[in-house]
Parts: C-alpha cells; structure tokens; sequence
C-alpha cells in the first residue's frame, strides 16, 4: 500500500532554477501577504524562459513558497495559459466561444488544422507551432478570434490563415 502524503519533498531549487527565476520568485512573493498568492507569478516566470513548466519546476515553485505540490499543480492545471507539456515556438488559441462558434469558428479551425497538418492539442514537427482551442479570449464583437503567443486577432477568416502564420517565422 502507497502512503501519499501531501508534503512538498525538498529539491534543490539552484539546480532546476536559473539565479534570475529564484530572484524575481522572491521579488513576487513580498508583494503578497502570504507566499502561496505568488504561485501563479511564479509558473508564468518559469514558463516565459521554457516555453512551459516540468515537474521539477513544480517542486521546485513548492519549496520556494512552502507549499504543497499538489498546490503548484492544482493552479497550473486550472489555468489554461500555463503548459505542462512542451508547445511550440508560438501557440495558437482559436476561440470556440458560442460567439466565435456562430461566425465561423469551425471553418476557421478546420483551416489551421489543414494549413499546419495537426489537430487540437499537437504541435507541427519542427516545433513551430501548437494548435490549441480555448473558451473565451474576451474578443466577442471581434468573432471569430484567435491569440498568438501575445497577439490577439479578431473577424479572422480561413483566408487569413495563411498571411498570419508567415508573421510567425
């Protein structure tokens, strides 16, 4: 029988985070009253240098707050913007929102997925792109919206697929 207990195992956080990932930790946890609030602070700065967060950098998040893993996990698994597994160079989110749905989210995303040769989920083979849907980006009078890495992009067509994605070399 496996005891599953919920402490945090001690890592060496030097060994799995750079110096300036340990120093802008520690700069996001004094502007909040207790440590754990910086946890999802410190999964974006983790992921804006590796493109997504490790296991590792999950214990390693833990330790520095004086939390659980299961803490760190269950905020980067709620948020859809935080990756737990490799992406691409730049990841594209279609909106599948009932108003992206109504002016052309399917046709749209049929185009993505034709044009980059993936689905949902997957990133093309030289790493450039991951194809991901997402339930809202907030652009409803924009339909049909998309995001890319930092971008946001509304009334996008299928014909737009092809100018967009050369923006992204």
């Amino acid at each position: 029988m496996k005891i599953v207990t919920d402490k945090t195992p001690k890592v060496d956080i030097h060994a799995i985070l750079t110096p300036q990932e340990i120093d802008g930790i520690h700069h996001h946890i004094h502007h909040y009253p207790q440590p754990r609030a910086a946890v999802l602070d410190a999964l974006k700065l983790v992921q804006k240098r590796h493109g997504w967060v490790n296991d590792a950098q999950v214990a390693a998040i833990a330790n520095m707050l004086g939390i659980s893993v299961a803490d760190v996990e269950g905020v980067a698994t709620f948020f859809n913007r935080i990756y737990r597994s490799p992406v691409g160079r730049h990841v594209i989110l279609i909106c599948d929102s009932i108003a992206c749905y109504l002016t052309g989210y399917e046709a749209l995303s049929d185009e993505f997925k034709r044009t980059l040769g993936i689905e949902f989920g997957q990133t093309t083979p030289d790493g450039r792109f991951t194809l991901l849907p997402i339930c809202c980006l907030g652009n409803c009078d924009k339909g049909t919206s998309i995001l890319i890495d930092e971008d946001t992009y509304g009334s996008v067509t299928p014909q737009d697929v092809p100018l967009l994605l050369e923006q992204y070399l």
